[in-house]
């Protein structure tokens, strides 16, 4: 057993066992590295990832090449999961040195930190055009011994290069356009054409394999649909996710979504789940259902969040990280099927299964089958001369009884470790499942997280939270994403519960990000808090890659507090980094697709909307089922003075309702179906 058995992480227990003699990142590596002036080699990966597995496998198990690692570099091991401030950086790094980026990431650095060379996943021998992981090691020990000198002329132009990519945004590109125009009609159309520009309009979703959800691009397409009724967006949003939920990443079995896939069809994914995905599908899939009503959508959404209960909650109230990929060694073993053991299990309704779902003899992958489904049902239903209705009650059966088979097999392996960004998104898909379908147990389930949240991971000091827990420790100093991602969770928990103290807490911890986090200009903010001193380069993040960046959710954020509680230089702050942003927006809205829906926001402006009434309960309901974008939402069943949108109306005994705009609000009306029509006009350009 290697230093790594004393981790918590299940990426770094992976390790454990290995040869090679990995430490977790920190100061005793570090330390070790410059005095012994050995090369620092930086494995980083996380434990559903299936390439990480096979190079442990070929490499990392193999006791020569583990003498040679321990002969001539301090090997370190790092989860990117629990340090994302340090994937962020030598990500950065590899994708400047090689063109490409990925996981495993194997950097090569410094005795003081800084890279000079790197690469993803190296082979146990010479193949797919890369040297062996062997001739790598060798040839990176020769070379730090005989050209130090152009070792760290690399390693300081690649500093140097790194400092300067960080400063993208600080200042307005030559030729942005002024506020009137970034935020105008045209500008959105102009957005609306270069992400349709990308659209695959056979298969769903944009560019081509490996594809992954881009579920922020979709969200963009439902709001432009909404407020501007065009066809081509809302077709291509809708398309997008019917292929998914139809298809090999959606787990038809079980439920939840597989993180990618590897085909322009969505049937072949890589296995692993995780929960960023499934709290961000889950989420768009709810607006979808809100603006289109359309059955699957909704019985998409509660077999997934059926799925997080049973395989992500823990007992405390979390929920947990991913699934693997593998299980048994071998890559979605879990979840294929054989032809013959689906006729064992469903007998003779195995026929018609197996024509929806697309098992063959043959197989689809593998020789093996992945259940995906080619047709809508009323389609399928009208060829064999069945009832839809039937037909479907038939299959959710024959789905259960498969679920049951499955849970025989031996699983993937959990990461069992709890991720405090992670869980706020995952809160706030549970506030959006219970506005679009009104299941009491989603509001409840978020309610807990949130309360197992500010018992667990705060630290000293009310606002100091931490970013990853495990058993019952909480530990690394939480980034701006977890701070960013928790905030919306509350904006979003006292929407669907009318708790206003969710958005004073809310309130206090945007003042303590700008506190802590911020740049000395005031502009955006860090993804690391000021007193980190562990990593060579504070970085900035504002791509919207798979998780959203912290800062544009902390735009959205800034410009929903500065309404609810009348702070106009937060407001001011979410205008300008947008601003400073707006032509990369336009130009690349896959890239920045919260930033673009904020803009969206900013265009349209924000809506604020006031339920108010001793018997209100029904109404807040109601309203909630809507997709109304762009909008505050509070309400009240007794007077509150703290809240200026609440402040001087009054609490009737059945309902008001306001909507108002810079605080103006038109007469009040009593039903949501009044309220419609109003939002129509005043949603208008």
């Amino acid at each position: 057993m290697n230093r790594l058995s004393k981790e918590s992480s299940p990426y770094l227990l992976q390790h454990a066992q290995n040869p090679v003699d990995w430490y977790p990142w920190g100061d005793e590596a570090l330390q070790k590295a410059r005095e012994e002036n050995k090369p620092i080699l930086v494995s980083i990966g996380y434990s559903a990832c299936h390439w990480c597995h096979v190079m442990e496998r070929e490499s990392f198990e193999d006791p020569a090449i583990a003498d040679i690692m321990n002969a001539h570099f301090v090997n370190i091991k790092v989860d990117r999961e629990e340090r994302p401030d340090l994937d962020h950086i030598y990500m950065d790094a590899v994708q400047a040195m090689t063109g490409s980026g990925g996981w495993p990431l194997n950097v090569f650095l410094t005795p003081d930190g800084k890279p000079f060379y790197g690469g993803t996943y190296f082979p146990p021998g010479k193949a797919f055009n890369r040297p062996s992981w062997q001739e790598l090691l060798l040839s990176i020990r020769e070379t730090f011994k005989v050209k130090r000198d152009e070792v760290e002329e690399q390693s300081n132009y690649l500093l140097k290069h790194l400092a300067g990519s960080n400063r993208l945004g600080s200042h307005p590109q030559d030729g942005d356009e002024p506020a009137h125009l970034a935020f105008s009609k045209e500008n959105l159309q102009t957005i609306a054409a270069n992400i349709l520009a990308t659209a695959d309009k056979l298969q769903g979703g944009f560019g081509h394999a490996p594809k992954f959800p881009q579920t922020f691009t979709i969200q963009w397409l439902l709001r432009d649909f909404y407020f501007t009724r065009n066809e081509s967006s809302y077709k291509q949003a809708c398309l997008s996710l019917d292929k998914m939920i139809r298809g090999g990443i959606y787990d038809q079995v079980g439920g939840g979504f597989s993180r990618y896939a590897t085909d322009n069809e969505w049937l072949v994914p890589h296995f692993e789940k995780m929960l960023y995905d499934n709290a961000l599908l889950v989420t768009v899939i709810c607006e979808a259902y809100q603006l289109g009503g359309q059955a699957q959508y909704a019985h998409a959404v509660r077999q997934t969040l059926d799925f997080v209960k049973r395989e992500c909650l823990s007992g405390e109230g979390g929920f947990y990280a991913a699934l693997d990929a593998d299980s048994e060694g071998v890559e979605g073993k879990f979840y294929v099927w054989d032809l013959s053991e689906i006729g064992e299990v469903l007998g003779r309704d195995a026929r018609l299964f197996c024509a929806y779902y697309g098992v063959t003899e043959k197989g689809n992958w593998e020789d093996k089958n992945i259940l995906h489904i080619k047709k809508p049902i009323d389609l399928f239903a009208k060829e064999q001369q069945q009832d839809p209705g039937e037909l479907l009650l038939l299959f959710n059966d024959c789905l259960a009884r498969l679920l049951e088979r499955r849970n025989s097999r031996i699983r993937p392996q959990l990461d069992d470790k709890i991720l405090l960004g992670w869980n706020a998104l995952m809160i706030s898909a549970y506030c959006k499942a219970y506005a679009a379908l009104g299941v009491e147990e989603y509001k409840e389930l978020a309610v807990r997280a949130m309360d197992f949240i500010w018992d667990r991971f705060r630290g000293e000091g009310i606002y100091y939270f931490y970013h990853s827990y495990k058993n019952e420790a909480a530990k690394f100093p939480a980034f701006l994403d977890d701070y960013a991602c928790l905030i919306a969770a509350l904006i979003n928990l006292q929407e669907i519960t009318g708790d206003a103290n969710y958005l004073l807490k809310a309130r206090d911890i945007t003042s303590w990000v700008l506190l802590h986090f911020s740049e000395a200009d005031g502009g955006y903010f860090y993804f690391t808090h000021e007193d980190q001193r562990d990593v060579i380069l504070r970085k900035r993040e504002l791509y919207d890659g798979a998780v959203p960046s912290g800062n544009s959710i902390m735009a959205m954020n800034l410009h929903y507090l500065a309404i609810v509680f009348d702070e106009p230089e937060w407001r001011e702050r979410a205008v300008s980094n947008c601003l400073k942003l707006a032509d990369l927006i336009a130009l690349y809205p896959g890239s920045f697709g919260i930033w673009a829906t904020q803009l969206q926001a900013m265009a349209y402006g924000m809506n604020e909307v006031v339920i108010l009434g001793k018997n209100s309960a029904k109404t807040h309901i109601e309203f909630l089922r809507h997709f109304v974008p762009f909008r505050v939402y509070q309400s009240a069943s007794a007077e509150n003075t703290k809240f200026p949108l609440l402040r001087n109306k009054p609490i009737p005994e059945e309902v008001l309702i306001f909507l108002c705009r810079d605080y103006s609000c038109q007469n009040p009306v009593a039903e949501v179906h009044d309220l419609v029509p109003l939002l129509e006009t005043v949603n208008k350009f």
